[in-house]
């Protein structure tokens, strides 16, 4: 990685490169929300664990960085989590309408049973074509969120700009294609009969967040919150990786999991302790903070040089 001090600004013409990572954010948020039309958030959840593996394989790919084994040990345990947390979500039975179990045998037997039911009614529905292409548009997404984690890496790597700055720039590219987006879409789609009062329809848009408070308060945050998301993403990025921020990112599931349960969006589910439970573990170990189980997995630690001895000097 190059010197803070050999890297070049970026000024002029350059900052334009910063419209890829931009058009990328774009693309992954939009698929993944349209992705989660057709999906339950349990399945949006699991799907959405495939982040870690495509930012560590593009890592790999373009940036030549190298992921030793216990790495890649740990971004599978960190999926491997995320699809237990959102497996517990999607077969977890109501508690107002079957008895708890009593032991963790009669656990997993009831959770394998649920699953088996969910699986075969979604086979038989006549929402299981939705399902699927609701996969794929997640899935999709995480590899456009992925491109745009690396860009953002090789970016700060060889340019010199603040993050704040590269938000800023990111934000005003993103805005730009995306009013360009919603004209098009409005002419094209939000003006027919079959588009009005639809998702591309920019008056009805307008209409609705001029006419309630809580649209307009709760998209100002929102803007305010994605700001300090990027801010501190990039962050992470410029002082570590693309990988690492994309495992700590995967890690909010653990937060907004205890934010539920305060709040009484979400019942307690003992599955879901292991699988956060994972999820702390393979971040924990792809971020050298515990040491992977076994030694030969373990990365090759560099020799120290000793001490050069010098002669003692006798009065």
């Amino acid at each position: 990685m190059p010197n803070v001090d050999e890297r070049t600004p970026l000024v002029g013409w350059r900052v334009f490169l910063l419209a890829m990572p931009a058009c990328c954010d774009i693309a992954g948020t939009t698929l993944m929300n349209v992705g989660l039309l057709f999906v339950a958030a349990s399945i949006y959840q699991m799907t959405r664990g495939a982040l870690i593996l495509f930012v560590g394989l593009f890592s790999v790919l373009f940036l030549h960085r190298k992921i030793f084994l216990y790495q890649w040990s740990a971004l599978f345990i960190v999926v491997l989590g995320v699809a237990i947390v959102g497996l517990a979500g999607a077969t977890a039975p109501n508690p107002q309408g079957q008895p708890d179990p009593k032991s963790l045998t009669e656990t997993a037997m009831l959770l394998v049973r649920e699953a088996s039911q969910h699986v075969k009614t979604a086979a038989v529905s006549t929402g299981a074509l939705q399902t699927v292409l609701g996969v794929l548009m997640i899935a999709g997404a995480q590899i456009f969120t992925a491109t745009q984690f690396v860009l953002e890496e090789w970016i700060l790597e060889n340019y010199a700009l603040e993050p704040l700055k590269v938000v800023g720039w990111e934000g005003v590219f993103g805005f730009l294609v995306t009013l360009i987006g919603m004209i098009i879409l409005h002419f094209a789609v939000g003006r027919t009969d079959a588009g009005r009062n639809g998702y591309f329809d920019m008056q009805e848009g307008w209409r609705e967040i001029a006419q309630y408070r809580s649209i307009a308060v709760t998209s100002i945050l929102i803007m305010i919150s994605i700001g300090g998301f990027n801010f501190f993403g990039l962050s992470i990025t410029r002082s570590v990786s693309a990988t690492a921020r994309s495992i700590i990112d995967t890690c909010r599931t653990l937060f907004i999991w205890i934010v539920s349960l305060g709040l009484g969006w979400e019942t307690f589910k003992w599955l879901q302790i292991v699988g956060f439970a994972l999820l702390v573990y393979g971040t924990f170990l792809f971020n050298d903070i515990v040491r992977p189980p076994l030694k030969a997995c373990a990365r090759p630690r560099k020799p120290e040089p000793l001490l050069e001895e010098t002669p003692i000097e006798h009065m």
